[in-house]
């Protein structure tokens, strides 16, 4: 039952991914200089996902419409990010935004939060 329910979801979450890519949009432009600058304050942060989670698919859609190439890992089974982000954030649960600061490092985990914090700090 449960490799069931693991099937129908992937299943559902590739079909929402799909329609994601084919509607997303365009992307906010800026001019090469902003775009340089804003490419380096990203360097400090870092997007733990699954690919085919529908809440890290609105915040990679955000991040799309953004113009924000932030780094991306896939917590998947057996992927090393996977225990990354359980030892530094505390719990498996994406998308988690890790973010690098002077100060330290804070993980930040519901996608309405990380949307408004990007929304906020790029836009």
């Amino acid at each position: 039952m449960r490799s069931i329910l693991y099937i129908f979801r992937n299943l559902l979450g590739g079909v929402i991914a799909f329609f994601d890519i084919i509607t997303r949009g365009f992307k906010l432009k800026r001019s090469k200089t902003a775009q340089q600058a804003i490419e380096k304050e990203l360097e400090n942060l870092r997007l733990y996902q699954f690919f085919a989670c529908p809440f890290c698919i609105k915040t990679r859609r955000t991040m799309y419409k953004l113009n924000l190439p932030i780094i991306k890992h896939s917590v998947s089974n057996n992927s090393p990010y996977r225990q990354e982000l359980l030892e530094g954030g505390g719990k498996i649960q994406t998308p988690c935004l890790r973010i690098e600061t002077e100060s330290g490092t804070q993980w930040m985990y519901d996608s309405k939060d990380i949307i408004k914090y990007l929304t906020k700090r790029f836009s």
